[in-house]
């Protein structure tokens, strides 16, 4: 039995953030209805291509395991049916509009008055207090904000957004993780609470090393392509036909990986004895590793790293990843039901079995029948 079987969960959400929370939650055992606007529904819908079986693939990946109702927040009557509903719920998560679940009468207040054991979760861009607390968020706008954009990218040029979303992901890991949490709460007081995570506070979470480093030299990080802030010998190296990360992040892997290129002088050159002995003599060391990698295939370098010891890899794209056995072994590609495409699942197991994909995502307003709703038009 999964953890949070039994637990029923009403999802008003659309894109990313409030979607995978649900889909966390969903992929865990949870109940999840998914409620959407008549029109359209999630905007995710449309956000293609590339499109699958009529729906974008971002909505497809992002919504499994849940069904789905379409309901008119406009309408009095679909009001009171949403308060019904959620009466009978131990989990709400939204990522409307700052303010609009309260100009609608389905704030927490109002929620966990009906309710009082409701978890009521929060997903917001910038956080629940403060002079932002009502701006709406996109991802890039707030990495750029945070200062995500800064750290990232090449040194000699403008700061980059980093490529996958990882705050409205990130967001919602810490929401589900909030929720379950709170759940666990009310195992022992009984009563429900209000979780909060927002875009804003995930990039603040992200940056907890960069941060205190910059507390403690007072200087603004530096940008990395690939490389740490503070370790020497850890980033990628063009090879005779591609690129291999090489982290020898420690004494011990930097001894075993100057032995493996030929240079066991560097181990006791005093350049190079200590990390903070490379890290300050990095401009004498890395242009050395660099030459000695390019005379070299990816895959030889590999092999001979990885044999003496030396972690390493070569820098794939999706496909590669996808084609390769570990991949394969971890059964984190899951097939669908019913629109034949493989879509990740859940990174997590329970005494070594991992959740599974259950049902595809729901079509807009496919179970209104079933919620007593009128028929999607």
């Amino acid at each position: 039995m999964l953890p949070l079987t039994g637990i029923k969960v009403v999802e008003f959400a659309n894109n990313i953030a409030g979607p995978y929370t649900g889909y966390i939650l969903a992929m865990l055992g949870a109940e999840v209805l998914k409620i959407e606007r008549p029109q359209g529904g999630d905007d995710a819908r449309g956000w293609g291509p590339p499109f699958w079986r009529g729906t974008s693939a971002t909505f497809q990946a992002l919504n499994v395991n849940k069904r789905g109702v379409t309901v008119d927040l406009k309408s009095t009557e679909a009001i009171a049916w949403v308060k019904e509903y959620v009466a009978g719920c131990d989990v709400l998560v939204h990522n409307m509009r700052p303010g609009v679940m309260e100009e609608i009468g389905l704030g927490s207040a109002a929620m966990r008055a009906a309710n009082p054991r409701l978890i009521y979760c929060n997903v917001s861009a910038f956080g629940p207090t403060g002079p932002m607390q009502r701006n709406p968020g996109y991802e890039p706008m707030v990495q750029a904000f945070a200062g995500l954009f800064s750290i990232n990218g090449y040194p000699d040029r403008p700061g980059a957004r980093i490529g996958t979303s990882v705050l409205d992901l990130g967001s919602a890991v810490w929401a589900a993780l909030g929720c379950a949490t709170a759940l666990y709460r009310r195992e022992r007081t009984g009563s429900g609470g209000v979780v909060d995570a927002s875009l804003y506070e995930t990039a603040l979470g992200l940056l907890t090393v960069h941060f205190a480093r910059y507390q403690a030299s007072g200087t603004l990080p530096e940008r990395h392509p690939s490389g740490s802030l503070a370790v020497v010998i850890f980033e990628a190296c063009d090879t005779a036909d591609g690129q291999v990360i090489v982290a020898a992040a420690n004494d011990r892997l930097f001894a075993k990986y100057a032995n493996e290129v030929g240079h066991p002088e560097w181990v006791s050159d005093s350049r190079f004895k200590t990390n903070a002995d490379r890290h300050a003599n990095k401009q004498v060391l890395l242009p050395m590793v660099r030459e000695i990698m390019r005379q070299q295939p990816s895959a030889s370098w590999v092999q001979r790293l990885e044999k003496a010891g030396v972690p390493c890899a070569a820098i794939n794209d999706i496909g590669h990843m996808k084609a390769h056995p570990q991949t394969a072994a971890l059964r984190m590609v899951q097939p669908v039901p019913e629109i034949d495409i493989g879509l990740m699942a859940l990174p997590l197991s329970f005494d070594g079995e991992r959740p599974t994909i259950q049902t595809r995502a729901p079509r807009l307003g496919e179970h209104n029948p079933a919620y007593g709703l009128p028929a999607a038009k």
